[in-house]
């Protein structure tokens, strides 16, 4: 690789006010310059709840996050539901809640969950349903990792704390009040169509609900659920006459009401015995404060020191949200329901994970959580080798037991296989890497695989495939990615073969163009502009031609050596969220994330570390309206980790990082099994961004990549960073 002389090249929406509001603590003065204790404290759930950019089309300009209570990687997701709908399930610019929902998924652009929304009232609810609804203000809500409570303008308070896969509620009703305390809960709505069955009991409410149809998939799935109150009913009945839901009141006077509830994708019992396990008859207090505790456990993994307020909000925000998914999907005693409908067990200490939103995490929200959790990152791994197993392929996006077929590529095997490069090898990776590359075959797992592997690249136009060009690069990903695994386990023979079909991006490169784009199936290149969608998958032929993640080097001698590369990447940052109908960069949507690190590779790591932070600094913020575009079950969000910590793991399934300059003064990532990367940049500040020098364990390094062996075994990082 050729660098820029080493000592020196190393070296929009509406503004939406909205401070932490916690339910205790309060962050440090600004400018502290000691390492952060308490990062719950930093972290601002309602980020990402109103549009941060403009609607491309592609689920929307909000992060579509939830402000509700969940744990870290949580099989319960307990959040306010407002009446105007975002997916996620709250709009932060609505003023009124219809429920509060028991499953949520933080950031995808399609809906699904939302199921058994509980909503108190006093008196019996209303003909109408939107009367039943209640107004609310901001100032009278409190988000904090693990817990929420708002208090509405009718005088109900609603408290709710979670554990790993069950939840508990405070509701508290006005003083004074002649109509009876009661609530509601209803089996038979979610945010797509949904039925179900609740069994009224003296102090009880347990039964299931059946949902489903992601992005108009055909996916279904039942969830079970078990709701223990602490004082018996005074009147109970079927809500609307409808077996679904209930609605029970309490005796007269009553002020205080609390709920546990468990939730099963298994069953009943399963349900009920999550409760009784994670919540041990603690206290409302007790439990969140515990899920505070295990918040900060999470977080504290990576502690910063220095920097701003703001920096930190955004940086333990981010983290947060790069957290929730995947789920906990396995019950406390490790029964789960698989993908072939039949109940399983996991072994002792290991649990089963749901929800993987594959074509936007492989990326690098997986890389993140390997680096910071190999045990649970492993797990994660083992779950989409379960899943492979049980469904006779592997999908591309899972939703609780199902496969949806929902986006393109082939990520699922890449995710394991980078979750292996980052340490996280407690699993069968030999039996993923055949059982991914005998699936190859199978039209479910990859459209089009017959001409892919026989022509080199998916034809423009190929019936049953969503975007050609789109989808040859995303496969060419994954095989790299699968190579490099087969390399790790030495099986040279299939290391040798995916090595020889990540190549494939190769026959869409069109040199008179420049670009990768569709080729038809004859060799001829149809009518073509940068800014064309077809045969793209949400982006454009200008975004998806530096989406060769893996073989950057060759692509920049295609193109004519590194210095037109800087050219052409210069312009492209032009803007850096255009959509997909400009030739320029869609930070908001996955394909462009890597393409600021590929400077790297050009010999010019000092533009990546001026277009990371740029895009850093005016893309993320700490406001509601904090993110531009989807958060994707974390995917964005862990970009903007990666990014404050200055590296990158830009190739799937490797443990290599791409460097730029890191955010805060001093960094201390602990992974979880005794490894400790320590970064050092004394200097750093808004004006000190690039690297003048930097070394690790104390020798110079030369080069803007990381040692494979840094993620592994440690090691100290120390830059000095200089202005521009």
């Amino acid at each position: 690789m050729r660098l820029q002389p080493v000592a020196a090249a190393l070296a929009s929406s509406v503004l939406l006010a909205s401070p932490v509001r916690a339910e205790s603590s309060t962050a440090p003065a600004a400018g502290a310059a000691r390492a952060v204790t308490d990062p719950a404290a930093y972290v601002d759930p309602f980020v990402g709840t109103a549009p941060g950019g403009t609607d491309f089309g592609h689920g929307g300009g909000a992060g579509n996050t939830f402000p509700g209570a969940s744990a870290a990687l949580g099989g319960i997701q307990w959040s306010p539901d407002t009446v105007t709908h975002q997916h996620g399930g709250y709009a932060y610019q609505d003023d009124r809640i219809r429920g509060f929902s028991l499953t949520h998924i933080s950031g995808a652009g399609c809906d699904d969950y939302g199921n058994v929304p509980f909503m108190p009232l006093t008196g019996r609810p209303a003909p109408d349903t939107a009367a039943r609804y209640a107004t609310f203000s901001h100032a009278d809500e409190r988000a904090s990792p693990g817990s929420y409570g708002v208090r509405f303008h009718n005088g109900i308070r609603t408290r709710i704390a979670v554990t790993q896969r069950s939840g508990i509620a405070r509701f508290t009703y006005p003083a004074g009040e002649a109509r009876p305390a009661g609530l509601t809960v209803d089996a038979g709505r979610a945010f797509n169509k949904a039925t179900g069955d609740i069994t009224i009991g003296t102090r009880t409410l347990s039964g299931h609900t059946d949902g489903g149809a992601f992005c108009g998939s055909t996916n279904r799935y039942r969830l079970y659920f078990h709701a223990v109150f602490d004082r018996p009913f005074a009147h109970a009945e079927h809500l609307d006459g409808k077996a679904s839901g209930a609605y029970v009141s309490f005796a007269p006077g009553t002020r205080t009401v609390t709920a546990r509830v468990g939730v099963s994708f298994v069953d009943l019992d399963g349900a009920r015995r999550n409760a009784a396990v994670e919540q041990g008859g603690r206290s409302y207090d007790a439990l969140r404060q515990a899920a505070r505790d295990r918040w900060n456990a999470w977080l504290g993994r990576i502690a910063v020191t220095g920097g701003t307020d703001r920096q930190r909000r955004v940086f333990y925000t981010a983290l947060y949200h790069a957290l929730l998914h995947p789920s906990a999907f396995s019950d406390s005693d490790g029964r789960y329901r698989g993908m072939d409908g039949r109940v399983h067990h996991t072994r002792a200490g290991h649990v089963q994970y749901a929800d993987f939103s594959g074509w936007d995490v492989y990326r690098c929200q997986v890389q993140l959580l390997a680096l910071l959790a190999p045990h649970e990152a492993s797990d994660v791994a083992r779950s989409i080798l379960e899943q492979g197993r049980q469904a006779g392929y592997f999908d591309r996006w899972t939703l609780a037991n199902g496969g949806t077929r929902v986006m393109v590529g082939d990520p699922l095997p890449a995710i394991a296989a980078s979750i292996h490069a980052f340490g996280g090898t407690d699993f069968d990776a030999e039996a993923l890497l055949r059982t991914a590359v005998a699936d190859r075959d199978d039209d479910r797992q990859r459209p089009g695989h017959e001409l892919y592997d026989t022509l080199g690249y998916i034809p423009a136009g190929t019936k049953g495939v969503w975007g050609g060009a789109a989808t040859t690069l995303e496969y060419a990903v994954a095989d790299g990615a699968l190579a490099r695994l087969a390399g790790r386990l030495g099986d040279t023979g299939t290391r040798a073969a995916l090595t020889r079909a990540a190549g494939n991006w190769r026959h869409l490169f069109n040199p008179a163009s420049g670009y990768l784009q569709p080729r038809a199936a004859d060799g001829t290149w149809p009518a073509f502009t940068p800014a064309q969608h077809t045969d793209y998958v949400e982006g454009n032929a200008a975004q998806y031609t530096w989406m060769v993640p893996h073989d950057l080097p060759a692509l920049f001698a295609a193109m004519g050596g590194d210095a037109a590369v800087t050219s052409r990447l210069d312009a492209f940052f032009t803007e850096l969220n255009a959509g997909s109908d400009k030739p320029y960069a869609y930070l908001g949507n996955e394909p462009s994330f890597g393409t600021p690190w590929a400077y790297d590779s050009a010999g010019r790591p000092d533009r990546t570390q001026d277009t990371v932070r740029r895009a850093l600094t005016t893309l993320f913020t700490d406001r509601p309206d904090g993110l531009v575009g989807n958060d994707d079950l974390g995917a964005m969000s862990s970009w903007a980790v990666w990014a404050a910590l200055g590296m990158y793991p830009q190739v799937p399934g490797s443990p290599r990082l791409a460097l730029a300059s890191p955010l805060f003064p001093a960094v201390t990532v602990r992974r979880g099994n005794g490894v400790t990367l320590t970064v050092l940049a004394p200097d750093a500040s808004a004006t000190h961004t690039r690297v003048r020098s930097l070394t690790l364990d104390g020798r110079p390094v030369g080069s803007p990549f990381l040692p494979a062996g840094f993620v592994s075994e440690g090691g100290v990082l120390r830059y000095r960073l200089t202005s521009p």
